[in-house]
């Protein structure tokens, strides 16, 4: 990093000149991740291709994740690349009991919910609960009547949720987080809710719960203040699906996405409710969960050489300065292009972080 009083002030310290920036150090390392935690920055640099960004979004990384120091960097004359590509879900939950400011949690889904836009229609493929991220991402921002709202929706029952509802982040999981085996089996394994997703249905404020589906699309209106969901156009929807999940042979895109899930042995204990009709009152109650985009991953940032060194506006490396991480874009300025796979962000963290060391020791 830069002297931390430069860094406050946005101006370089006053040792060792090395192209744009004076360090104190004899190397330093850019590892401050990524803009996720600044809506303003989301907004400005989000791709065309994914159409128009959210006027609101909730924020899945602290708040200090604001690209500030990027921008510093920027300012001294590093090379900043990519800047529209980027990873944001689109299945987040406004939390309850925040750990910072607009704090969100994103939902795990498996492959049963029904999911609705706004206007209470079903997204088509790749629209499916845990399907393409980017590409369901597009569907919600880039099509023109569905972009106009900032939320969409989940349908489910009670069978679903307590089975394929899971929770992001270390605070919501203290079953694997602490390695704690009784609690991994009461709560993965358990006949009812887990803990977590119940707290979130008794306490958080995009959940809808009801009996009937009449009083469910009821609710929902009444969470959003908006009259965009039609009772008749709605309920054909479920309707539909559960025509499918009765018939074993169907190749309706969901079903036998649900149907495959339970192949592996794994996911058939663990995480795949059983194929059966959401309305059917005996998997009750029926549950709606309004969701948000989630700002996430900068996959770009600071270009750099195959030595993990900083470049400069001119294409030239900077001697001593080097980026790591997500503030490298995962590695180079943009190595994942602009459609990443999920899952691999933490190999390019690690990948860049071992490349970086051993020039360092290489130089040092």
């Amino acid at each position: 990093m830069l002297e931390p009083d430069a860094a406050r002030r946005g101006a370089p310290s006053s040792r060792s000149p090395v192209g744009s920036f004076e360090l104190r150090a004899p190397a330093v390392v850019i590892a401050i991740g990524g803009t996720g935690g600044n809506h303003e920055q989301v907004r400005k640099w989000w791709p065309s291709r994914l159409g128009t960004p959210p006027q609101k979004m909730i924020t899945g990384v602290p708040e200090y994740v604001d690209g500030r120091m990027l921008d510093i960097a920027t300012d001294q004359g590093v090379r900043r690349v990519n800047r529209d590509r980027m990873w944001h879900y689109r299945e987040g939950l406004q939390n309850w009991d925040p750990v910072w400011p607009d704090h969100a949690i994103r939902i795990l889904p498996g492959p049963s919910s029904v999911w609705l836009d706004a206007r209470g229609r079903q997204l088509p493929a790749p629209g499916l609960p845990g399907y393409d991220t980017l590409g369901t991402l597009e569907l919600l921002r880039a099509t023109p009547d569905i972009s106009e709202c900032d939320y969409s929706w989940f349908i489910l029952d009670q069978s679903i949720i307590k089975k394929e509802f899971a929770l992001s982040g270390s605070e919501q999981n203290l079953d694997i987080a602490n390695r704690d085996l009784k609690l991994l089996l009461k709560s993965r394994l358990g006949s009812g809710v887990p803990g977590p997703m119940q707290d979130f249905m008794d306490h958080g404020e995009d959940f809808v719960v009801a009996d009937t589906l009449p009083e469910l699309v009821e609710g929902m209106s009444a969470l959003t203040g908006e009259d965009l969901l039609e009772l008749t156009e709605v309920e054909d929807i479920p309707r539909a699906r559960d025509h499918e999940m009765t018939n074993p042979y169907s190749k309706d895109a969901q079903a036998m996405g649900i149907r495959n899930s339970r192949r592996y042995l794994g996911d058939k204990i663990t995480r795949i409710a059983k194929p059966h009709r959401i309305l059917d009152p005996a998997h009750g109650p029926l549950i709606a969960v309004r969701r948000w985009i989630v700002t996430r991953k900068t996959l770009g940032g600071i270009q750099t050489d195959l030595a993990g060194r900083a470049m400069r506006a001119d294409g030239q490396p900077i001697p001593g300065l080097y980026a790591a991480g997500e503030a490298a874009g995962f590695g180079g300025g943009g190595a994942h292009g602009y459609n990443a796979l999920g899952g691999t962000f933490l190999g390019g963290c690690l990948f860049t972080d071992r490349t970086v060391g051993r020039s360092l020791a290489k130089a040092l």
